[in-house]
């Protein structure tokens, strides 16, 4: 079982679910689009009856009393500047992160940028931002896997996904993630303002800087049936990191490996902390 957060921070008041002792080893979770924090339940639960402290939280747009109107105002800064200050306000000076999809690209960007911060990294679905961007010149495979960021961009992409009982985002999960959990987050991107919000990650324009190489013990998760990120990505990334670093690869298995295949992913996961 997990329990209700509402965690405070100088931007406003983010939702959360929670297990374990309050004195368990902190492990925070990042989630990816169009999801949410309960996108992580089987693993926060799972956690915490191992006594670690975990928590997923809903991002920047996504929980209600975190949703500026403006697309800069979800940029990568801001989205790592949550991370930090979220963490911040549970106490937890040191922690393990753990990102899918959107929510690993976050990861990234904070374990390059905080190492200090971090005892260990997982990123699933989404390689070392450097890995990708530099397949997205030279990989044709990968420049078609990323096409829809351009249309995604637009101000009707909203009217689209919405449309016909979100049929369009419905489509997103490839039948992988259970529909109960889907017509969830359809709800939740069907409040006012929600889906924009959620888009804005993809409108918030570039970093200004560059990752570079990530020291912090990392686990990078891939699954060969990921529409989004293709193999160069992904086994590329291991240039990427140079700490520890663990290469997981899922075979026959989608985008969507935390709810695809929740126990599989729990198992590894547990193995990296463990380790």
């Amino acid at each position: 079982m997990t329990e209700q957060l509402g965690v405070q921070t100088a931007e406003g008041v983010f939702d959360a679910i929670a297990a374990g002792p309050e004195d368990g080893r902190p492990v925070l979770f990042l989630h990816g689009f169009p999801e949410a924090a309960v996108a992580w339940e089987h693993q926060v639960a799972v956690l915490g009856r191992a006594g670690y402290r975990a928590v997923a939280f809903d991002q920047r747009g996504y929980s209600p009393g975190v949703r500026p109107e403006r697309a800069l105002e979800y940029g990568l800064e801001s989205l790592v500047g949550d991370v930090l200050a979220v963490a911040d306000s549970l106490g937890w000076s040191t922690f393990d992160l753990v990102g899918h999809d959107w929510g690993a690209t976050v990861a990234w960007w904070t374990a390059y940028e905080h190492p200090d911060r971090l005892r260990t990294l997982t990123a699933v679905s989404a390689p070392h931002p450097r890995a990708l961007a530099d397949a997205l010149q030279t990989d044709e495979d990968q420049h078609m896997r990323s096409a829809y960021l351009t249309e995604w961009r637009q101000s009707s992409t909203e009217r689209r996904m919405l449309a016909d009982n979100g049929a369009a985002l419905r489509r997103m999960f490839e039948w992988q993630v259970p529909p109960s959990r889907v017509d969830d987050y359809l709800q939740r991107l069907a409040e006012p303002g929600a889906l924009t919000a959620a888009l804005n990650w993809y409108r918030g324009g570039r970093p200004g800087g560059r990752v570079e190489h990530v020291t912090v013990p990392t686990m990078y998760v891939w699954s060969t049936e990921d529409v989004a990120f293709g193999s160069t990505a992904a086994f590329d990334t291991a240039k990427w990191v140079s700490g520890p670093y663990r290469f997981e690869m899922l075979e026959d298995v989608s985008h969507w490996v935390p709810e695809q295949v929740p126990e599989v992913f729990t198992a590894l996961l547990l193995e990296h902390l463990g380790s």
